[in-house]
């Protein structure tokens, strides 16, 4: 199994930036992608950002042009750089895992609000 813990979630004003980051450990080997999604109150867990350990990267297209994935494979972390936030950025982001054996992990989620 992997554990994540996630950590940079806090509240921000409209048009502000945000950084969570996300640090894995436990079974690291086995992951092939990391994420982040959110779920907002009342609605769906959705995706918001994922890169592979290619590097290859796919985003939510409510946040592409303003969000930005990446990851440091030696620390075993994922960021999600969030810039110009809009109040309906707000939810609670959670750290995903993928691994080539199993199912994928979750973080305990950090929340985002975003408000004046």
């Amino acid at each position: 199994q992997v554990q994540l813990v996630e950590s940079g979630g806090g509240l921000v004003q409209p048009g502000g930036s945000l950084r969570l980051s996300c640090a894995a450990s436990g079974s690291v080997w086995n992951i092939n992608a990391m994420g982040w999604y959110r779920q907002a109150p009342g609605k769906q867990r959705e995706l918001v950002a994922v890169m592979t350990n290619g590097g290859s990267t796919d985003y939510a297209d409510s946040v592409k042009g303003r969000f930005t994935i990446s990851r440091d494979m030696a620390k075993n972390t994922v960021y999600l750089q969030m810039n110009r936030l809009k109040p309906e950025d707000r939810a609670v982001y959670y750290c995903n895992a993928r691994k080539v054996v199993g199912r994928a992990d979750w973080g305990q989620g950090t929340p985002v609000t975003v408000s004046s």
